[in-house]
């Protein structure tokens, strides 16, 4: 397995998403911790998870406790980030909540269930458009400072607001967390960004979100056709030639789909084949 770095840390060139396994149409337990397990296995050494990945507000949390059953006695050195600024309401909505005393209360419940002393990195999972962002980073920096997180870094944001973000926590910003697939590449300004200052970029639905990933097709499809892969290989030696900075971290609710993503890192593209995926 590649290796990538998040701030000082080296971590698996592809990381695993674990919100499938927590959402709506989501595995039972054995299932879930069997789909981790494999990630592990395979040599996945960072998992991506929220306090919000949950089927609604009765199970906030489900899904950082799910992962820290399964990393119970395993030997295996697992960096694991966490998101907070998402709200659930019944019945399944989304909410938002930027405010710095919610964020401060959303770490310590992170820390909970994730029984750990420290969160590798902690991200702010989206603007709340009635906080101020400079706010809701500005907790972040706190949370730095007193050494309850050991990474900042921010998720759905625009150049802009990066730009920020690290200003406000003094050049410390170690991950940018948006949406980038093949039909959704409205982000790469943000990647090309990242990649300048030396940030980490994390894709989240590099395949195109929870229930699409069967619908690449064309260039790449023909790519992975033609080295005897997947398509969704091709898709994440796609975006791991980007840049040294990108982590995808494709969801899995499977072991067999983490199982590919993670061999997507043995696989090298010719020049040709990227300018034809770029197309």
């Amino acid at each position: 397995m590649q290796k990538r770095r998040i701030g000082e840390v080296e971590v698996s060139a592809i990381g695993l998403g674990g919100m499938p396994v927590s959402v709506q149409g989501r595995p039972d337990r054995a299932q879930a911790i069997e789909t981790i397990h494999a990630a592990l296995d395979a040599g996945v050494t960072f998992i991506d998870t929220a306090d919000a990945y949950s089927l609604d507000d009765t199970d906030f949390g489900h899904n950082e406790e799910l992962i820290a059953e399964a990393l119970k006695g395993r030997p295996e050195e697992v960096f694991v980030a966490t998101k907070g600024g998402h709200t659930r309401e019944p019945g399944g909505g989304w909410g938002l909540d930027g405010r710095p005393e919610y964020l401060r209360k959303a770490v310590d419940g992170s820390l909970r269930r994730l029984g750990v002393d420290q969160i590798f990195l902690y991200q702010f999972h989206r603007p709340d458009p009635k906080t101020p962002i400079a706010e809701s980073v500005g907790a972040l920096k706190e949370l730095l400072d007193n050494g309850k997180i050991r990474y900042a870094g921010v998720s759905n944001f625009n150049p802009d607001e990066i730009v920020l973000a690290n200003e406000i926590l003094g050049g410390r910003l170690a991950a940018v967390q948006n949406q980038f697939s093949p039909v959704f590449r409205s982000s790469e300004t943000e990647l090309e960004l990242c990649d300048k200052l030396g940030i980490a970029f994390l894709p989240w639905s590099p395949f195109g979100g929870i229930g699409k990933a069967g619908a690449l097709s064309g260039p790449f499809k023909e790519v992975g056709d033609a080295h005897g892969v997947s398509a969704h290989q091709a898709c994440l030696a796609w975006m791991l030639a980007k840049s040294e900075v990108v982590v995808p971290i494709p969801g899995a609710s499977r072991p067999s789909s983490i199982r590919d993503s993670a061999a997507a890192t043995h696989l090298e593209l010719t020049a040709e084949e990227l300018t034809r995926l770029d197309g």
